[in-house]
Parts: structure tokens; C-alpha cells; sequence
């Protein structure tokens, strides 16, 4: 049931938003949301940021959704001159040393690319959920971005965990295999680790700093306060065996 709404509502995106992009980070939700609009033959181009800093096994599935869809994803890269200068001046893994060196690293490596990555868009997606963190707990499905001045889709804002393994198993989708060693979100390889039990879905990204300032700046508002982070409670699922 909730595939075919996902499809419906994936349908209106591309008739009334044209032209409409899906920011990818190739987790387990966005390979959901690639099958989907590849299975329906949709007019939504599909973006990945290559940070440079990204794990082999993230960037293999852009050849195998090549392979599975026929489908080409485009690759925005950080500016290589500010990737040097960065590395110059504070060294190539600053930003476990403070907040700030963090945040400019993911302004570099990830907000600056995706600038260019939606210029000309009239909307784009994200396969964020509600059930990611407290500060998405109150994430709507749909959503004006004041940063970008486009509207953003969350159509898997209430999608639960065990669901969107569900739907990879269903249709075979090929997924990042390191969620098969314990990772629940993948970021950036030196950004992201397994997640221990009893911690949240989201523990193992920036897991050095504390839980108020793990983003990176892509679902921010201008003044630097996250989009609609509210209170709430994390919730934590197991992750199903998957076929291959």
C-alpha cells in the first residue's frame, strides 16, 4: 500500500514541479526512492555529492544503479581548490577537532556542491524520515526550503525502518553493504561508524560531538538553526535480513 502511494505522490512531484531532483546519499531510504521513480519511468533526475571522503561500498552502487536501471546519476564534486586550501590550513581530518572545523569541512565537501546541484530545480527529495532523529520528528512530507527558494519532498518522512527494508527485499534492490556490518546512517567514512545496540539509528554519524550539533548544514535555515527540529523521542528498529 504504501509503495503505491509513494508512486502516486512521486507522479504528482514530477506533473506539477518539473523540473524535480532527488538528492541522493545512496542510503537505504534513497535507493527505495531511486527504484521507485526508475520502476516508474519518471522525469526525476537523481544527484549524488561525491565528498571525496566517501566509503568504496557507497560508491559502487552508482554503477550498479546503472546497471540495475539504466539510469545515470549525476556527481557534483566539492570545489578542488577549497578542498586543498581546507587541508592546508587545518589538515586533512580538522574537523574531529572542533564544531566549526567540522561544519566548514561540510560546507566545503557537501552544502557548497549542492548549491549547484539545485540551481534551475523547481523542487527536490530527500529520503529523510521521522524516525531518523528527534529533530525530524515533526518533518513534514512536503516543505518550503526558504535556503534554496524551492519546495522539498520528504515522501518517506513516515516510512518506518523495518518498511523501507521491507520494500529493498521486495523488489531486490541492491543497498549499501555496510549496513550488513552494523551501520544505520552513512555519511562520509571518517564521519560515520557502526551503531552499538541500544543506540539510536543516527549514533554513529559525527558520533564525537553531542546530538544538538550532528548535521551537516543541508537541511538548515539561513541563520544556522536546524529545519523544524522539535523534541521528541528516537526510536530504534532492528534492521531485517535483506536478500542479496
Amino acid at each position: 500500500m504504501k509503495a503505491r502511494s509513494l508512486e502516486q505522490s512521486l507522479r504528482a512531484i514530477a506533473a506539477e514541479f518539473s523540473p524535480a531532483t532527488l538528492a541522493s546519499s545512496l542510503s537505504a531510504e534513497d535507493m527505495v526512492l531511486t527504484d521507485a521513480i526508475a520502476r516508474a519511468g519518471l522525469p526525476i533526475e537523481v544527484f549524488v555529492l561525491d565528498t571525496g571522503r566517501l566509503h568504496a561500498d557507497t560508491l559502487v552502487l552508482l554503477e550498479e544503479i546503472r546497471n540495475r536501471y539504466g539510469m545515470e546519476v549525476k556527481v557534483y564534486k566539492p570545489e578542488a581548490t577549497a578542498v586543498l586550501e581546507y587541508v592546508r590550513v587545518h589538515g586533512r581530518d580538522a574537523f574531529y577537532g572542533s564544531v566549526d572545523l567540522r561544519k566548514r569541512c561540510c560546507e566545503i565537501r557537501k552544502v557548497e556542491p549542492l548549491r549547484r546541484a539545485l540551481a534551475g530545480k523547481r523542487a527536490w527529495l530527500t529520503g529523510q524520515r521521522r524516525e531518523h532523529s528527534a529533530g525530524r520528528a515533526q518533518l513534514d512530507e512536503r516543505e518550503f526550503d526558504a535556503v534554496h527558494g524551492l519546495e522539498k519532498f520528504n515522501p518517506l518522512a513516515a516510512w518506518l525502518e523495518t518498511e523501507i527494508w521491507d520494500y529493498l527485499g521486495e523488489h531486490s534492490v541492491p543497498y549499501n553493504r555496510l549496513y550488513d556490518q552494523g551501520y544505520r546512517s552513512i555519511g562520509c567514512a571518517p564521519c560515520s561508524r557502526p551503531v552499538r545496540p541500544g543506540e539510536d539509528l543516527r549514533a554513529g554519524r559525527w558520533w564525537w560531538e553531542s546530538p544538538e550539533t550532528k548535521e551537516c548544514g543541508l537541511h538548515m535555515n539561513p541563520d544556522g538553526r536546524l529545519v523544524r527540529a522539535k523534541s521528541g523521542t528516537d526510536h530504534v528498529f532492528p534492521v531485517p535480513e535483506v536478500s542479496a
